[in-house]
């Protein structure tokens, strides 16, 4: 009688699942929360703006509905499910062990966050994500698009990435 072969399922360790569940929760929270606070303030604000740091930095009431540089603008469908499949994607990866050292779980948590905020505005803010601060790179008074706590997790997540791939390499990891 053939048995087959069985593989036992190995999730990853305790302290990596706590520390990836946190970091994702608590920066959807934050995303989420500084949303809908800063929408609240500012409604009320003439032309729904309040400078922050001069004519540097600026919170003002913006929503995209497009993804980043306002890619796929109105593209609804497709948007969702593009950031549907990516935060299921980044889940499986993690519970397949995909990401071995804190770095990279800590990496891979703050990417869910963005892609999970994001994602909820737009399910539920009719395919707009609800974005807020804006950056007067001050070359030819350029400024940079409005983005909000998601996108600067997806970011910092994007660098902290490229360091751990980097500190792997040197380490001959890869």
């Amino acid at each position: 009688m053939n048995k087959g072969l069985t593989v036992p399922i190995k999730f990853p360790q305790f302290s990596h699942q706590v520390l990836f569940w946190l970091v994702a929760s608590a920066g959807i929270a934050a995303d989420l929360w500084s949303k809908a606070t800063v929408f609240r303030w500012l409604a009320d604000k003439p032309y729904n703006q309040v400078s922050i740091i001069g004519d540097f930095l600026t919170f003002i009431l913006r929503e995209n509905a497009g993804a980043a540089f306002s890619m796929a603008h109105g593209q609804r469908v497709f948007l969702v499910t593009v950031s549907t499949t990516a935060f299921l994607g980044l889940i499986t990866a993690f519970e397949c062990r995909l990401f071995t050292n804190r770095l990279s779980v800590v990496t891979a948590g703050m990417f869910l966050a963005g892609i999970g905020g994001n994602l909820y505005d737009r399910l539920f803010n009719g395919g707009r994500v609800r974005d807020f601060i804006d950056v007067n790179l001050y070359v030819n008074n350029y400024h940079w698009p409005t983005f909000n706590v998601a996108d600067s997790l997806m970011c910092i997540a994007l660098g902290l990435f490229f360091i751990d791939a980097y500190r792997s390499y040197k380490e001959g990891k890869v």
